[in-house]
């Protein structure tokens, strides 16, 4: 009994202390990564287990030894670990705040604090049981078909049950590393977060490599744009006002997209179709696919076996590699960005969304903010935790500015 309390206490405060200070290494980075997202995202869970662990140890047994007494410390250690992670995911929603101030100007400020406060933001309830993140009046409908009718052409629609027509469009794009992942499983928090808010919300599939070699997985989301444009009416939704969003290979792909709305070459068959997009928020995305920012990180990243896995085995560097880079396709028709990325992503470093948010805020006519979230691990909100309740908030704000700025008014309430 004692030894097995020690190894629980010793794998809570390893996963504690992998939160505070991820190991940045490839070779580590997968267990970094979900050891730290769950322990940061969990972290009131993780305080209330090990407080029940520890007390139903010393009611049965007390402290019968050194493995006892070693593991109690242990248990205060992870406790201590868990405890200041949680006060540092608090500081989320400050963090885009100070972002907000710092990289819109005066005007654009004053613009954002006329949106009014509204009572549909994410329960802290919701907290208790993070998976469960149905929000009452907002309605699904899953696996409309908007390309060739195959499972990766599908999308599903999250809108208010009462809306009343001509809403803004939120269009989610998964993740995955561009070979796994589905519109069921990200992005959740946002898009019913915004659908409380009025917008039709839509998470789309896209081809997966390595069956699907870039470009094939962008031209997929450029149709699914065209098919909401086109479909808006059905949806209830206003075909002038699309934003788009994304985490990891879908806030690349979210970049991508609102950096070449207007590249025709992208668009093969549907040429004549207006794909441009009027704000975008990816999320902890991947900006340089050639290694022109000269991160360590990054540049093991582009030169790993993944890249000729998405790019196709006869890609050649550069050129093939720049033309999946959103930093090779800067411009200042880009419309609003909100560049949101963790301090603590062990896959894709902060300093890679820095690089790019200042690079495209020279060449952009639009506002560019980038808001760095303290402590927040790669995928931080696929579920709600404090952390992205706070950060759910301010993205629903910029989205909002984003729509008042365009000269439309919010949806009501």
């Amino acid at each position: 009994m004692a030894n097995g309390y020690l190894i629980r206490q010793a794998a809570a405060a390893a996963v504690a202390a992998d939160v505070l200070a991820p190991p940045k290494e490839m070779a580590t980075s997968v267990f970094a990564m979900f050891g730290g997202w769950l322990g940061a995202e969990l972290a009131p869970h993780a305080l209330a287990a090990l407080a029940v662990d520890s007390g139903q140890h010393l009611l049965r047994h007390g402290l019968r030894g050194g493995a006892d007494r070693a593991g109690l410390a242990l248990a205060a250690a992870a406790a201590a670990g868990f405890g200041a992670s949680l006060a540092i995911s608090r500081r989320a929603g400050g963090a885009v705040q100070d972002a907000f101030e710092a990289d819109l100007p005066g005007a654009d400020r004053a613009l954002l604090d006329e949106i009014p406060a509204v009572d549909t933001a994410i329960p802290y309830r919701a907290l208790v049981n993070p998976f469960r993140m149905a929000r009452p009046g907002v309605v699904r409908r899953r696996n409309l078909t908007y390309g060739d009718g195959s499972k990766r052409t599908r999308l599903n629609v999250y809108s208010r049950s009462d809306s009343p027509g001509g809403a803004p469009i939120l269009l989610q794009i998964h993740g995955g590393g561009w070979v796994i992942g589905n519109k069921d499983q990200q992005g959740i928090p946002l898009m019913e977060e915004m659908a409380s808010r009025g917008w039709v919300c839509a998470a789309v599939n896209y081809p997966l490599s390595p069956r699907a070699r870039w470009p094939e997985h962008l031209i997929a989301v450029k149709k699914a744009v065209a098919w909401l444009r086109a479909n808006a009416a059905d949806l209830g939704a206003d075909p002038e006002f699309i934003a788009v969003t994304g985490g990891s290979a879908g806030g690349h792909l979210t970049a991508m997209t609102a950096l070449t709305g207007h590249d025709t070459d992208l668009q093969p068959g549907f040429e004549d179709q207006d794909v441009a997009v009027q704000a975008a928020v990816p999320m902890y995305g991947v900006y340089d696919f050639a290694a022109e920012t000269g991160i360590r990180a990054t540049s093991k990243r582009v030169h790993s076996p993944l890249s000729p896995i998405v790019l196709g085995r006869g890609a050649q560097f550069p050129d093939a590699y720049r033309a999946a880079s959103p930093l090779a396709h800067l411009n200042a028709d880009a419309p609003p960005f909100l560049v949101v990325h963790g301090s603590n992503d062990v896959f894709i470093p902060a300093q890679e969304a820095r690089i790019f948010a200042e690079k495209l805020r020279a060449e952009s006519r639009q506002p560019v903010v980038y808001a760095e979230i303290p402590g927040a691990q790669h995928a931080f909100d696929v579920f709600p935790s404090v952390r992205t309740v706070a950060v759910v908030r301010q993205a629903a704000r910029f989205l909002e500015w984003s729509l008042l700025r365009s000269g439309r008014a919010l949806p009501d309430r």
